[in-house]
């Protein structure tokens, strides 16, 4: 019995060779009309050489020449006699040629089987040679399959590539990065998990701890209202956690958002405007500066909106009263699209990562998950993403976008 791979190589070669047989037929068959049609021409050319010399021809052993009356026959003739000889033979104004041609038909035979032979070769060197080629290729395939049923979340090694083909080293470097993009993914998911429990167990813990003080003996009105508001406000710190929380989830789901054509400066002067509101209230101005005029992209704009969203709470929450936010857009020479958010605070730790989750800065208000939100949708985007301090000896940060150009289109 054959198996599946084993009945998909024989239907392979089973049609391989149907076509090379069609071929060979095809081409002998050519052949010997154009043999044929080549003796012809050859009887044709004598009959006329005779009727110039007056019924005479050189002997040969191949050619018998005669007459005849009947005038009804005008299409040449391939027979054999009993002895298996085969002829050609001609009529023209009452000439008759008859041509042996039975030593170029063994010739033409033998030629057949030489050529039926030299496919057959072919046709078996071509199998051999996809075999072989099949199992060379399915050798590394093969050792990638095995390293891959190894990978788990709690075994996430490189596959080595120093026993495997060159050409299939790219590949590796593919999968190995892959694979590490998994090991980040799997120690963020890890540390948010902490991080999260951590942040609603202190809450818990001092809510917990005020009760009990509250339990030991009877206290005025005024103390129970003011422990209360205390409580109020340690539930709501869980809740900020909680919402940021399923925040994650909801950017981890707009990652799988189906794009959609988005003028991308029209989107962030939308934004600013937006904000700017919201500055002009906490007395801070918001300065919008957009180029190019358009800018169109097929992206998420979920994603986009997490990210451009966090860049300006973040500039007006860290700076100060009667400062400015600028807020403004650029093509590098890579044809890239630069968005920046450039505030008056206080700047950043450069040492310190500020992606992580529950990094905060300060006093401010706020768990620490904006910036770990807004690279995970930029990374999901395949944009770049960085804040680092302004260089204008300004006090301050610039949040940096860089969205690929292959993703954009401008106008």
């Amino acid at each position: 019995m054959f198996s599946e791979k084993g009945l998909v190589n024989l239907k392979f070669f089973t049609i391989f060779t149907l076509l090379t047989l069609l071929f060979a037929i095809s081409l002998l068959g050519t052949l010997k009309e154009l043999f044929i049609i080549g003796e012809i021409e050859e009887l044709q050319k004598l009959i006329r050489e005779i009727e110039d010399k007056g019924g005479e021809l050189e002997k040969t052993s191949l050619i018998h020449l005669s007459f005849t009356q009947e005038n009804n026959i005008t299409q040449p003739l391939v027979s054999k006699d009993i002895d298996g000889h085969s002829f050609i033979t001609i009529y023209q104004n009452g000439i008759v040629l008859q041509k042996d041609i039975s030593i170029v038909e063994k010739i033409f035979w033998k030629a057949t089987i030489l050529i039926f032979l030299f496919l057959f070769g072919i046709v078996f060197l071509t199998f051999l040679y996809a075999k072989i080629a099949s199992r060379d290729i399915r050798q590394p395939i093969s050792i990638l399959n095995r390293y891959l049923d190894r990978v788990n979340g709690n075994s996430l090694h490189h596959i080595p590539k120093e026993n495997l083909p060159e050409d299939f080293h790219l590949l590796v470097d593919t999968i190995n990065n892959l694979i590490n993009r998994i090991d980040t993914f799997i120690g963020s998911q890890k540390e948010l998990f902490i991080g999260v429990s951590h942040e609603l167990k202190t809450p818990l813990a001092v809510i917990k701890l005020k009760n009990q003080v509250l339990l030991i003996k009877e206290r005025e009105k005024e103390e129970y209202i003011e422990q209360i508001h205390f409580i109020n406000q340690k539930i709501d710190e869980m809740d900020k956690i909680v919402s940021d929380v399923l925040n994650i989830g909801r950017l981890e789901s707009a990652q799988f958002e189906q794009p959609v054509e988005l003028d991308i400066i029209s989107f962030l002067k939308e934004k600013g405007e937006e904000f700017s509101l919201i500055a002009k209230s906490q007395d801070r101005n918001i300065v919008i500066n957009l180029q190019p005029n358009s800018f169109v992209a097929t992206i998420q704009k979920t994603l986009l909106n997490q990210i451009v969203q966090n860049f300006l709470q973040n500039a007006i929450k860290f700076t100060p009263k009667g400062k400015k936010i600028e807020l403004r857009s650029y093509l590098n020479p890579k044809g890239n699209l630069v968005i920046e958010v450039i505030d008056e605070g206080i700047g950043i730790d450069e040492k310190e990562d500020i992606f992580a989750p529950f990094h905060r800065k300060g006093n401010k208000s706020g768990v620490g998950l904006g910036l770990f939100l807004a690279k995970s949708g930029a990374d999901a985007m395949g944009a770049k993403i960085s804040v680092k301090n302004r260089d204008d000896g300004v006090s301050g940060a610039i949040a940096t976008l860089e969205l690929q150009n292959r993703l954009v289109c401008p106008i």
